[in-house]
This record gives C-alpha cells, sequence and structure tokens, in this order.
C-alpha cells in the first residue's frame, strides 16, 4: 500500500511539474504573456478553458478589475482573484461563446514592471465579424528574474461616452 501511495504521490507530482514545464514558453515574454491570456479565455460555445493555464499566468496577489456604471451613472471596479474570474465568468463564457481578439497594443517597460495598453473586441464565436464589445485592458506585469506574471488586469469597454482613441487601435 506504501508502494502504490508513493507512485501515485511521485505521478502527481512529475505531471504537475511537466505541465509547468509546458507552460514555461507561455511566461517567458510579454508578447506570450498577452497571447496566452486572450487564447486561454477564448473559445467556441461549449469549448471548456484551460483554466489550470490561466492561473499560472496570475501573480498570487494578482488581481482582475472590471470597470462599469451603476444604474445611478457612478463608474465602479469590481476586485476579483484569477479564481473569482473563474467562479463569476467562467460558465458565461463556456455557455455563450466568447473570443477576445487584440486590436492594438502599447507597451512601457522600466526595469522588470510593464504595463501594456492592450486594445480589444470581443465575439461569441471565431466566424463573427461585427464584435459584441470593445475596449482596453491595462495590464500591468511583473518579470522576477524568470518569468513575467500577470498582477493587475483593469479594463474599460468602450462605450459612446469614451470611443477607443484610434492612437489604441494601430
Amino acid at each position: 500500500m506504501k508502494k502504490y501511495i508513493l507512485l501515485l504521490l511521485c505521478l502527481i507530482i512529475y505531471t504537475n511539474s511537466r505541465a509547468q514545464s509546458n507552460y514555461d514558453a507561455k511566461v517567458k515574454n510579454i508578447d506570450a504573456i498577452i497571447h496566452t491570456l486572450y487564447n486561454v479565455i477564448s473559445g467556441e460555445k461549449g469549448e471548456t478553458r484551460n483554466w489550470e493555464l490561466f492561473s499560472y499566468l496570475f501573480h498570487k496577489d494578482a488581481k482582475l478589475i472590471p470597470t462599469g456604471k451603476k444604474k445611478d451613472g457612478n463608474t465602479i471596479a469590481r476586485f476579483l482573484t484569477p479564481q473569482d474570474y473563474i467562479n463569476t465568468s467562467g460558465k458565461w463564457l463556456v455557455a455563450n461563446g466568447f473570443h477576445e481578439k487584440e486590436l492594438g497594443r502599447r507597451v512601457e517597460q522600466f526595469g522588470n514592471i510593464a504595463q501594456v495598453f492592450s486594445t480589444y473586441e470581443s465575439f461569441h464565436s471565431k466566424k463573427e465579424t461585427t464584435p459584441f464589445m470593445r475596449g482596453i485592458n491595462s495590464i500591468q506585469l511583473l518579470y522576477d528574474g524568470d518569468r513575467w506574471w500577470i498582477v493587475n488586469v483593469f479594463w474599460q469597454s468602450e462605450t459612446k461616452e469614451f470611443p477607443i482613441p484610434k492612437k489604441y487601435i494601430d
């Protein structure tokens, strides 16, 4: 019995370390981690997302911060952990289909920190040509000497009041 438990434990450790090493290329540079972020949340209706990979992108204290307006017109921000995002949005993404496509990117980097303004458009299916939503993700990243981590994703959807400036699309 002890041999079986030890063998099972070794298999779990091996599988976990192998999965993480497969993910290492996805966090090696800013392009890779941003590309992976968009890809991992995107999928057709009924398509399961890789939440393990999604979680691997984020620093342990990371936040996802959507903004919006309340009925009274005041702008608010919600602060979610990556797990909160999975819990609140994961089922919706699969049930409705969701593809987020990057339209433009502006990167500012100093040392081991980076700020990325990533303009996006969202579709329910890859077959669609008209987005149901557009906006800007403000993504803060940290390089710890080994890999990049997403620290925050702070976003606002485009509205009539705040159309996306052309400089953020090209």
